[in-house]
């Protein structure tokens, strides 16, 4: 199994209950595919580098996990599919 990290950010205008909701469904991802999840950090709200669809400020969220390169996709497709995401970065720690 490989080490990965990742920080994805999401939208500022979604309640705490949705995104916590959405964080639990991110983690759950990495477990059900057999995976484990090391770390969790709530950045909290940061001004973006440049405006994404009109929003200059997200919610960072930066989670270390452990799985094998079938899970890393799995994740693009859950976070690409997901809401309120507005960017994500996954790399091979």
């Amino acid at each position: 199994m490989n080490k990965y990290e990742m920080i994805y950010i999401l939208d500022t205008a979604c309640t705490d209950e949705k995104r916590d909701s959405l964080i639990e469904k991110i983690e759950n991802v990495v477990i059900k595919a057999g995976g484990t999840v090391e770390k969790v950090e709530k950045w909290g709200v940061k001004k973006l580098a440049y405006p994404i669809d009109y929003k200059t400020e997200g919610y960072y969220v930066y989670m270390a996990f452990e799985g094998d390169s079938e899970l890393v996709q799995e994740m693009k497709r859950v976070i690409g599919i997901a809401e309120n995401v507005i960017r994500r970065l996954i790399t091979k720690r």
